[in-house]
């Protein structure tokens, strides 16, 4: 690496660190101001809140921004460098447009790289704690209509490709229901009933523990009634997967989430195509961080008037405008018939071209 790409890297990357932490400092003195009541409410020391929200709510917030701060940071170094002249002093003396954009390609592939561990592993452990710090000391403040109380209903769900799970009510909590039933089809017709009162999750045998169990087994012109006293079970779903509030999938690190979602697919889960985008956007949003670098470097280093601050505004709306098509594309995804791969990686596609076309445009 020569003289020139450590400088143009080292400023690139220390731009962005700078307004990563600037802008976080910003958004977390807004969000305070914003649960000061809650946080009032919940009675915590500031160390808890610090510990058991803040530890979660940065990291869940800088992910969500991470592809802006490195838009504004390359957009803001880039055309500095425009205005001083070094740009065109640089493709001047000989350098190509192409050599020049590499060590900007190299500092946007490692934030890329960065962003990417972060949202298999770190982004979810500090959604696990941010999401229960909110469902204890905020969503409570909110009303007894919560819909992410810890008490579940009605649930239903295919066990696999034969059977149907029915529970009248599941505390996520104490890990404990009632009213179970299990039935069982073969060629549509119901071969296996169980039917249990109550049930709860035995910690140490990683079974589902069951009282008072009734098994109906079903023949042609035959059936065979059993029933027991307490029996330990062993089925394809765990607590994890009756609790279904809107923060579970943002909690699991990639390789649960994955597991997850085999076995919603078996099950035909409705809410799989919010799985399939959360996981495809774990791929897609730091592959963003590289195309939005591509783009403020083509549009930033073009010397104009005004400085950098045509450049930032530039930014700012087409940073709009790429939230704007990710909210729309996951909205379809969600609530219509709208692929969830496309709707994570359709951003990145018209972006993608819209990275090509500047490339091409920029001054050489």
């Amino acid at each position: 690496m020569k003289k020139l790409d450590r400088y143009i890297l080292t400023g690139f990357l220390s731009t962005f660190f700078f307004s990563l932490i600037l802008l976080t400092v910003v958004v977390v003195v807004v969000d305070i101001s914003e649960h000061t009541d809650d946080f009032v409410k919940s009675k915590l020391p500031v160390w808890r809140i610090i510990t058991d929200y803040y530890f979660g709510f940065i990291p869940r917030i800088d992910a969500m921004l991470f592809p802006l701060f490195v838009f504004i940071a390359v957009i803001f170094f880039t055309s500095k460098m425009a205005g001083r002249s070094e740009v065109i002093a640089i493709l001047s003396s000989g350098v190509s447009y192409h050599r020049f954009m590499f060590p900007f390609v190299v500092g946007g592939f490692l934030l890329s790289a960065m962003l990417w561990g972060g949202y298999q592993y770190v982004v979810p452990k500090a959604n696990l704690i941010w999401g229960n710090f909110e469902k204890n000391y905020v969503d409570v403040n909110k009303g007894v209509a919560n819909v992410n109380s810890s008490y579940k209903q009605h649930i239903y769900f295919r066990l696999d490709a034969n059977s149907y799970v029915g529970i009248r009510g599941y505390d996520t909590v104490s890990k404990t229901g009632i009213g179970l039933f299990i039935q069982k089809f073969k060629n549509n017709q119901l071969v296996y009933n169980l039917r249990s009162p109550n049930f709860s999750w035995d910690t140490a045998a990683k079974k589902w523990s069951m009282p008072l169990v009734t098994e109906r087994f079903f023949f042609e012109k035959s059936e065979i009634v059993k029933k027991h006293e307490n029996v330990l079970m062993n089925y394809n779903f765990k607590p994890i997967d009756l609790r279904k509030d809107e923060y579970l999938k943002d909690q699991m690190s990639t390789p649960e989430l994955d597991q997850f979602i085999s076995m919603e697919k078996m099950r035909q889960s409705e809410s799989l195509s919010s799985l399939l985008v959360e996981r495809y956007n774990r791929d897609a949003v730091p592959v963003s961080v590289l195309i939005l670098t591509i783009i403020g470097v083509s549009l930033a280093s073009r010397k104009v008037r005004g400085g950098s601050g045509m450049h930032l505004a530039i930014g700012i709306i087409l940073c709009v405008v790429y939230i704007l098509f990710s909210r729309i594309s996951v909205v379809f995804a969600t609530k219509g018939s709208f692929s969830p791969w496309l709707a994570s990686w359709t951003p990145n596609i018209i972006y993608g071209f819209i990275a090509f076309y500047l490339y091409k445009k920029a001054p050489k």
